[in-house]
């Protein structure tokens, strides 16, 4: 018997339910298939929030660190095990909380693996379901890499569930998940030797350059060594640790090997060729409504060829659900507009980004103004010992934001209030008059500054 539905949603991450949730609450039936036996997505349980329990505590080590000898005296000790203790209570309570939701909200939780038996026909195990609309929520997964010896790296999710810290660790390319374990690293254990492996020419190539080097500053003042150009070419299990062997012939001797370069869809099996759905390298092919190559079937979050990045997965999951609305019942529609998406890298200082990158910009032969300075030695920072904060704001001839980069302990406030001036147009001189009476003096006040080489006969110069 093939049970119908109006929309399948097969995937239980933030993308996934947001979805679900959406749809269900137009009183559309709603069914969501997961097949993990812990539904709940990587954010909440092994990626965003789960990290955010170390970060905290990093964060604490970090700014200690920075007040030595400004008035701390002694250094708080952290324990990493009750570190991952305290994370653990909030992430096994998530796949149970996740199934009542999803049962209390009236939507069918179908555990099993999907695929495509037709444009509209998922097969779940042996069960077969239809779709009006179909929606396509299955995340990502550490992209394999070309070496002998790969399957000795661990994963994020085992980082993040080690019993101790061991003192010898390489991070396997320089992306997010580097950088951010690495700091980690650097503060929360015994870990004397942190090594960051990355291919390119420069890690964190998301990013824009000259930020990127005072980060990398900032990482290598607290130990981290970074290399580029590397070619990792195995990775050998040696005793109790590895020997990690590189194109050079060098052969790094560590304790642990990370993978840290990167993660790509996880829509092997779904027999997307059965259901007419297009995909590449980067993903399912999606258009501005999340729809896909086939009418009935839209992709949100790290599975579609997108931003991945767990907001922009709720994002997108919104505007799927606008459409499929539309589809079913008529109304308005929704598209999806990448032009503001921020992003944090959850180091400290923390970087945070919105808009373009200088790089970007001069690729595209756009013509900008900026201002920028690093090193900063304002007195925000000053009174907190951090020495490698810095900022860059881009700006069209118009006075519209382009772009801007934040490398301070409060990056994700500041990036916020640029997001918003570009989602809204505003000019940098309205963005500067609106944050001279912010409250002083703070990280935000600070945004006068940056703005003020932009600013023509500023009243305030002097102050």
């Amino acid at each position: 018997m093939v049970k119908s539905y109006d929309v399948v949603v097969v995937g239980s991450g933030t993308g996934g339910q947001t979805a679900a949730s959406v749809l269900n609450g137009y009183d559309l039936s709603v069914a969501l298939v997961e097949n993990s036996p812990t539904p709940g997505g990587v954010c909440a349980l092994a990626g965003c929030q789960a990290k955010k329990w170390y970060d905290e505590a990093a964060e604490t080590i970090a700014r200690a660190r920075h007040l030595t000898g400004k008035g701390v005296t002694r250094l708080p000790e952290m324990d990493w095990t009750r570190i991952r203790d305290e994370k653990r209570g909030f992430t096994r309570a998530i796949p149970n909380a996740t199934r009542k939701g999803l049962k209390g909200a009236g939507i069918d939780f179908i555990a099993g693996t999907a695929a495509f038996q037709d444009e509209s026909t998922l097969v779940v195990d042996e069960e077969v379901i239809q779709g009006r609309r179909i929606v396509l929520a299955t995340g990502a997964h550490p992209t394999p890499l070309p070496f002998s010896g790969a399957e000795h790296m661990a994963a994020s999710s085992d980082f993040l569930e080690l019993d101790r810290l061991p003192p010898r660790i390489a991070f396997v390319g320089g992306g997010f998940i580097s950088f951010e374990f690495a700091h980690f690293a650097a503060r929360l254990g015994p870990a004397a030797k942190i090594h960051i492996l990355e291919a390119g020419s420069r890690p964190l190539s998301p990013f824009d350059g000259e930020m990127v080097e005072q980060l990398m500053a900032a990482s290598r003042a607290e130990g981290i060594q970074i290399q580029t150009e590397v070619k990792i070419t195995a990775i050998e299990k040696s005793g109790d640790g590895y020997g990690v062997h590189t194109g050079d012939g060098g052969i790094l001797p560590v304790d642990l090997v990370v993978h840290g370069a990167g993660r790509s869809p996880a829509i092997e099996g779904l027999g997307l060729e059965k259901g007419h759905v297009g995909y590449g390298r980067q993903g399912i092919t999606v258009d501005r409504k999340m729809r896909t190559t086939n009418p009935m079937v839209y992709a949100v979050g790290d599975c579609a060829a997108t931003v991945q990045l767990a907001r922009v997965a709720d994002y997108e999951a919104c505007v799927a659900a606008k459409n499929i609305l539309a589809d079913i019942r008529g109304g308005q529609g929704a598209v999806v507009d990448y032009g503001a998406v921020p992003a944090i890298l959850f180091t400290y200082p923390r970087y945070a980004r919105v808009g373009a990158t200088e790089e970007e910009l001069k690729t595209k032969k756009v013509h900008y103004y900026k201002s920028v300075d690093t090193n900063l030695s304002w007195p925000t920072y000053r009174r907190i010992g951090m020495t490698h904060a810095a900022y860059k704001v881009l700006v069209d001839e118009n006075s519209r934001v382009l772009g801007a980069h934040i490398i301070s302990d409060n990056a994700s406030g500041l990036i916020n209030i640029f997001k918003q001036a570009i989602q809204s147009g505003q000019s940098v001189e309205s963005l500067y008059w609106e944050n001279v009476m912010t409250p002083y003096p703070t990280r935000e006040s600070d945004i006068i500054y940056m703005l003020r080489p932009f600013i023509a006969d500023d009243p305030l110069a002097g102050l």
